[in-house]
């Protein structure tokens, strides 16, 4: 497995955030988090990502402990937020330039990362342009590039289509797929169920810190996924 928790427990004092999570994830997997806010999706990513300690069980990428081993886990996967963190005086090659040679990526040519962005859909036009100037969907796009150049095999989104218009959305979801496609495993955190049904392999609903349902996409209709969660939801 690329990613798997195991009774993953995080408390805030007195208030259970995450009650014993459960779950594994496999190359080219793409699994999307379900769960209105508050629910546990972000507390998950954060645990994976090391920024949280969890107050009991196990969060492992590439079998390896993340609060053990934070430097070797860091080094498989890539985090693409809501809203990307760019310099903004840079330009998208060289913001992809500077955070690739930070992660100790082998080839940071700039053959390379302008062909990097480029797959990403970075317009050509907008590659020597400061990020200040994009959009939010061009930001998302370098994240991307930089999960590509640095060759991740966990990639770990936390509601990434929130805020974007249908095309930029749409170009975000190939995007996603083409990755998954090279065996890239996916965990993305959402609120966003018609993207979920579109790009995921298996889709879960949170609720008050509990994985409530495990869903395989293929099996249900855009209809029937809301219907599923709306009746989760329900107290």
């Amino acid at each position: 497995m690329i990613l798997e928790a195991r009774d993953l427990v995080k408390h805030y004092g007195d208030f259970a955030a995450l009650k014993g999570l459960n779950l594994a994830i496999g190359e080219g997997e793409v699994f999307c988090l379900l769960g209105a806010n508050g629910a546990g999706k972000t507390t998950t990513i954060q645990l994976f990502l090391g920024f949280l300690e969890p107050t009991s069980g196990s969060a492992q990428i590439k079998g390896m402990e993340v609060q053990s081993h934070p430097l070797e886990t860091k080094r498989h996967l890539a985090y693409i937020p809501e809203n990307v963190i760019l310099y903004p005086n840079l330009s998208g090659l060289e913001n992809l330039t500077y955070f690739s040679t930070l992660a100790g990526t082998a080839d940071t040519s700039e053959e390379r990362l302008r062909a990097t962005l480029d797959r990403a859909g970075l317009p050509n036009d907008a590659v020597e342009r400061p990020v200040g100037t994009y959009s939010k969907g061009m930001r998302q796009k370098v994240g991307i590039a930089m999960a590509i150049a640095r060759q991740a095999s966990l990639l770990l989104l936390d509601e990434p289509t929130s805020g974007l218009d249908p095309k930029a959305s749409n170009e975000f979801s190939q995007l996603v797929s083409s990755l998954r496609e090279e065996g890239v495993a996916v965990l993305m955190a959402t609120h966003d169920l018609f993207r979920s049904r579109e790009i995921a392999s298996r889709i879960g609903i949170m609720k008050r810190g509990v994985l409530v349902d495990q869903i395989d996409a293929a099996s249900v209709s855009h209809t029937d996924l809301e219907n599923i969660y709306l009746e989760h939801m329900r107290d």
